[in-house]
C-alpha cells in the first residue's frame, strides 16, 4: 500500500507545507464572465483582489472539472499509489466531495477515500497535514488515519468576520440569512460552519469587537487542552491579520500561531477584507 494525501486549492496551504508533507493539489475554478481560471496557478490572490474592486458583477466559483480529477488520479496510480486521501472543503458549500466520490468509481486500481472537512481553508489544511504526517510516521491503515481525522472535529473549530453579507448571499453559500437581514447597517457578521453549512453566528458593532468575541469564544473551546494550533486568515488584510497575531500569541503563549489567506473562490463569497480564526487542538507540526 502506498497513500497519497490530497487536498483541493481552497487549503491555501503554503508552498513548505504541500513539499514537506508531499500534499497533493486539485484547483477550483473562478469565472470572470465568459473565463474561466484556476485559482492560485492561473489566477493568483493578489490580482484576484485587484480585479474584483473593478468589476460590477460578482464572478462566480466551480468544482475542479470531473475529467482534470480523473486525470490527477490516473497521474498518482502511475506514481504507484494505490490509495489516495482526498481531503476537501465542506460538502454543504462545493460538490468537490462529491467529485472524489464519482472519480473513485472511474478510475481502477487506486482506491479514493473521500474527507468531508466540514470546513474549508487552512483549517481545512490542518487536516490535509495531519493525514500526511501519519502516513510519513508509517501509518498504513487508512481507515485509522480516517478515524483520526474524524476525532480532530470534535477540537476544531473556525470563525469569520466579513464586512457584509452580499457576496455570500448573492452565491448561495449562507444559510439562515435571514436572520441577518435588515440588521446589517454598521454591524460585523461573525459567521462559522454548522452541519457543513456556512450559518451566522453572533453580529458585533465594529471588527475589534468582533475580534474579541473570537477569541473569548476560542478560551472556551480550548480549554484544558495542551496542544494548540492557530491560523489567522485575511482577505486582503495583511495589516490586521498581523496585528491579531500579535494579540493571539500574546494571550495564548503556548500557542503556535501562523498566517494564511482567503484565496480567490473562498474570496468571491467572503469578499475583500474578511478575517478568520481556526484553531484545533489535535498535535500538529507546522514547522516548514
Amino acid at each position: 500500500m502506498k497513500i497519497a494525501v490530497l487536498t483541493d486549492s481552497t487549503a491555501y496551504l503554503d508552498q513548505a507545507y504541500l513539499e514537506k508533507y508531499q500534499i497533493k493539489t486539485i484547483a477550483l475554478n473562478v469565472i470572470f464572465k465568459d473565463k474561466t481560471y484556476k485559482e492560485l496557478s492561473e489566477l493568483n490572490t493578489d490580482d484576484f483582489y485587484k480585479r474584483m474592486r473593478n468589476e460590477t458583477q460578482l464572478p462566480t466559483t466551480s468544482q475542479p472539472a470531473m475529467g482534470e480529477y480523473v486525470q490527477l488520479l490516473e497521474s498518482l496510480k502511475e506514481e504507484g499509489y494505490t490509495d489516495v486521501i482526498a481531503v476537501h472543503l465542506s460538502s454543504g458549500i462545493s460538490g468537490t466531495f462529491q467529485s472524489a466520490v464519482t472519480a473513485n468509481a472511474m478510475v481502477e486500481d487506486i482506491q479514493v477515500h473521500p474527507f468531508d472537512s466540514e470546513i474549508s481553508c487552512a483549517v481545512q489544511g490542518f487536516y490535509a497535514i495531519k493525514a500526511a504526517q501519519l502516513v510519513q510516521q508509517g501509518m498504513t491503515v487508512v481507515d485509522n488515519i480516517l478515524e483520526q481525522l474524524e476525532s480532530m472535529k470534535q477540537t476544531t473549530n473556525a470563525y469569520f468576520i466579513v464586512d457584509d453579507l452580499n457576496n455570500l448571499k448573492k452565491g448561495g453559500r449562507l444559510n439562515s440569512a435571514q436572520a441577518f437581514v435588515g440588521t446589517m447597517l454598521q454591524v460585523k457578521p461573525l459567521l462559522h460552519f454548522v452541519d457543513t453549512k456556512i450559518v451566522p453566528y453572533d453580529k458585533v458593532r465594529t471588527k475589534k469587537r468582533a475580534m474579541k468575541r473570537i477569541e473569548e469564544q476560542l478560551a472556551k473551546e480550548v480549554d484544558g487542552y495542551k496542544n494548540l494550533s492557530i491560523v489567522i486568515i485575511e482577505g486582503n488584510d495583511k495589516e490586521s491579520a498581523l496585528l491579531w497575531k500579535t494579540q493571539i500569541e500574546e494571550k495564548f503563549p503556548g500557542a503556535h500561531v501562523i498566517l494564511s489567506y482567503f484565496g480567490p473562490v473562498i474570496g468571491t463569497h467572503l469578499g475583500e477584507g474578511a478575517l478568520g480564526l481556526g484553531f484545533t487542538t489535535t498535535e500538529l507540526d507546522l514547522s516548514k
